[in-house]
């Protein structure tokens, strides 16, 4: 068994794991045990991720949907998609300039999508740094869309 440690002014921890574990360090690491209790803030921090990991699969789903949506939408442009299966979705403008006008229009239109240029990406390939999370709407991804054709 590894040896446990503590940092000076460590807000506290805990063991999530089977009870044959739990119960070996209950025997075995006594001196450890009650020394710090987690923080409230930790503590609640860790049922929200619980409540996030217990609804994962639907919040997937939404963002799984969403990013066909945008896809979808958006076969028509100029611009071409990378092929990307994940919530960061690239579309290459091409030109420095424009890529830096067209993400300038989305912002104005309170979408705020980044450029993104050489040196970070090949010359030749500027392109707007598409991120969606499972917080956002099918209405704000067509807000998106709408405004790309325009721009387009």
């Amino acid at each position: 068994m590894g040896t446990l440690g503590k940092a000076a002014g460590a807000s506290g921890a805990f063991v999530a794991a089977h009870e044959a574990v739990i119960e070996c360090l209950l025997q075995n690491a006594r001196s450890y045990i009650f020394t710090t209790g987690s923080s409230p803030v930790v503590a609640c921090a860790l049922l929200a991720s619980l409540k996030l990991i217990e609804n994962g699969d639907a919040r997937r789903e939404h963002l799984r949907r969403l990013t066909a949506q945008l896809r979808d939408g958006l076969t028509d442009t100029r611009w071409k998609l990378l092929p990307s299966p994940t919530a960061i979705q690239p579309v290459i403008i091409g030109d420095n300039f424009e890529v830096l006008r067209v993400a300038d229009a989305l912002y104005q239109r309170g979408l705020w999508v980044p450029a993104i240029r050489p040196p970070t990406v090949p010359k030749g390939s500027a392109r707007l740094r598409v991120s969606m999370t499972a917080a956002h709407s099918p209405a704000q991804v067509a807000a998106l869309i709408d405004a790309l054709h325009d721009l387009a």
